[in-house]
């Protein structure tokens, strides 16, 4: 039996005014008896996350489709009014490479039109940085990406943006979905376009937009001589192809290779499972054709090129992938060296990275005397602290383990583009050392320590599965091991109560950033464990750091292998396996 309050939702779509290729998808699961996809399609509205609007694609109030978009962005206009009042508002607008995103850009860029409001609508597909961009650039007050960034074909979403280039952040995230919930029906969006608002935007943005990714270049030497490195690069039949090739070749490199089988976009991702780099499939063909090739490097974006994945060849000459705190790491212990070669560290600096991100990057940090501030998970966040200190410190880079990563402050959206261009750079810089990537990494560990951090993730679908994942943070809240992998567990990090607690003393203290449902356990040994239900997938996300000091080179085997053993127990301490 369908409860009361979905039936109604669906009797109001089926009588409403919407298209009937619509309707004929509700009647069509009603006929096949589909209950649980119904319901999954109506019990809730689509909203907020941490990454604006996201979900599968198709009819229902739980779906993305051009009304829960619509009113999505009828919302976002009715609030930009209200913020600049009697302003001409403009907003830019960008799609990837998934089904229906040039569709569902067009719905945008309409409705914004019909509200009296300036377009910049992008004329084919280009990558989520650009967007950021072309925010500032353009001078815009807000923009929209359609995206899902890697999740399965089967998604899409409406990512938002302020003034700043950064995704919405609070008050306005929600405030813009107070917004939306005060339309109480999709009559009041304006789906009647007004063409002449609307411009499109292109060639003039990119070069202005790589104008700057080369700006970033410091070891343009280093490059010269290594200019043939091997470099195989896969999009992942997303938008990277439009401009990573290029920007590639402007900073100097001349032996690129192109994954052929993924470098035409393609929505349906023929070639993957799931289009994003932290999948070992992802980067099958791209690892095989480097081996062919005997590459450098392996560099692959994921669909809308804010993530980027990377491969290099280990201390025994074997491609292995390198996940995203060793990336980010390494890209922050390169910039900030080059930036103290340059004489252009004066104490004003500051790096940016998540809570769940390495801690080794504080380390850094600290040798260099720059300052690390610690958000939230989402580089939204990341992208408000540099807006808090625009004009009192200096921004030089930031990164998420989730392969997001962000050097200079032009955009402000994690950007594969140029940590492509800083990563193959990086790269070049090693060669011209006699050394690989790779080395170059075990150097940074002995001088600061191996951290070896893991992801677990634990995917629970539907209405249910969200019950699940509640109760899993109720659970770890109300029962916290007292030990873990044999090391005392001394501090326990609240987020959605906002403190911290010492096991030890007892002692309680707040954590200084805005509530949000993340648990962390610290342990005796300095090993992190981190529980965080994702705010855009039906996941729940264990992340695991463990470190140890490194003596040396010969000792890295036995001290990953040490490391290696003490995640395993972690995960079996936790019943994560």
């Amino acid at each position: 039996m369908m409860d009361q309050a979905i039936q109604t939702k669906i009797d109001q779509w089926l009588s409403g005014n919407y298209d009937e290729a619509t309707k004929a998808e509700i009647r069509d699961l009603q006929a096949r008896g589909e209950q649980d996809a119904l319901a999954d399609a109506f019990y809730r509205d689509l909203e907020f996350g941490t990454g604006g609007l996201r979900g599968i694609m198709g009819a229902g109030s739980n779906r993305m489709n051009r009304y829960t978009l619509g009113m999505a962005t009828q919302g976002l206009c009715n609030y930009l009014k209200q913020n600049f009042p009697g302003q001409q508002i403009s907003v830019a607008i960008a799609h990837d490479s998934r089904n229906n995103s040039d569709k569902f850009a067009r719905v945008t860029a309409d409705i914004f039109s019909a509200n009296d409001i300036k377009v910049y609508l992008f004329e084919a597909l280009r990558p989520t940085p650009e967007l950021s961009f072309a925010i500032r650039y353009l001078g815009c007050q807000s923009g929209v990406v359609i995206t899902a960034s890697h999740n399965p074909k089967e998604y899409n979403g409406y990512k938002a943006y302020w003034n700043d280039g950064g995704q919405v952040t609070a008050p306005h995230d929600k405030n813009i979905i107070a917004e939306v919930n005060k339309i109480t029906s999709i009559d009041e969006v304006k789906f009647e376009p007004k063409p002449e608002n609307i411009q499109l935007i292109g060639a003039e943005v990119d070069e202005a937009y790589m104008r700057e990714v080369l700006g970033l270049s410091i070891s343009q030497e280093a490059i010269k001589r290594q200019h043939d490195l091997r470099i195989v690069y896969t999009p992942i039949h997303g938008t990277g192809i439009t401009l990573v090739p290029e920007i590639l070749k402007r900073y100097g490199f001349t032996n690129v290779h192109v994954v052929a089988e993924q470098a035409e976009p393609n929505g349906n991702f023929p070639t993957v499972v799931y289009p994003n780099p932290e999948e070992k499939d992802a980067m099958n063909l791209a690892m095989q054709q480097a081996e062919e090739l005997d590459a450098d490097l392996v560099l692959a974006t994921d669909p809308d090129s804010d993530r980027v994945g990377i491969a290099v060849k280990n201390l025994k000459g074997e491609f292995v992938l390198l996940n995203g705190n060793q990336t980010g790491a390494l890209l922050i212990n390169y910039l900030l060296q080059a930036w103290q070669k340059a004489g252009k560290l004066t104490g004003k600096e500051f790096v940016v990275k998540t809570i769940v991100t390495t801690d080794l990057i504080k380390k850094i940090a600290d040798s260099y005397n720059v300052t690390m501030y610690e958000t939230l998970t989402g580089f939204k966040y990341i992208a408000e602290v540099i807006r808090e200190l625009e004009g009192k410190e200096t921004y030089i880079a930031g990164g998420e383990e989730s392969y997001g990563y962000l050097a200079g402050d032009f955009v402000r959206d994690k950007d594969a583009i140029s940590s492509c261009a800083l990563i193959a750079e990086m790269a070049a810089v090693a060669k011209d050392k006699g050394q690989s990537l790779f080395e170059m990494m075990v150097e940074m560990y002995t001088r600061y320590g191996f951290y070896k951090e893991e992801l677990v993730s634990i995917t629970k679908k539907g209405m249910r599965g969200a019950e699940e994942i509640q109760q899993m943070m109720a659970d770890m809240r109300s029962n916290p091991p007292q030990t873990i992998a044999g090391s005392k567990v001394v501090e326990v990090r609240d987020y959605k109560s906002g403190t911290r607690k010492n096991l030890l003393t007892g002692e309680e203290s707040k954590l200084d950033l805005e509530s949000s449902n993340v648990l962390q356990y610290i342990t005796e040994d300095g090993s992190k464990i981190s529980a965080r239900p994702s705010g855009t997938e039906p996941k729940i996300k264990f992340y695991v750091s463990v470190n140890e000091p490194l003596a040396s080179k010969a000792d890295y085997d036995a001290t990953a292998q040490k490391l290696n053993e003490k995640i395993q127990q972690t995960l079996t301490d936790l019943k994560l396996k």
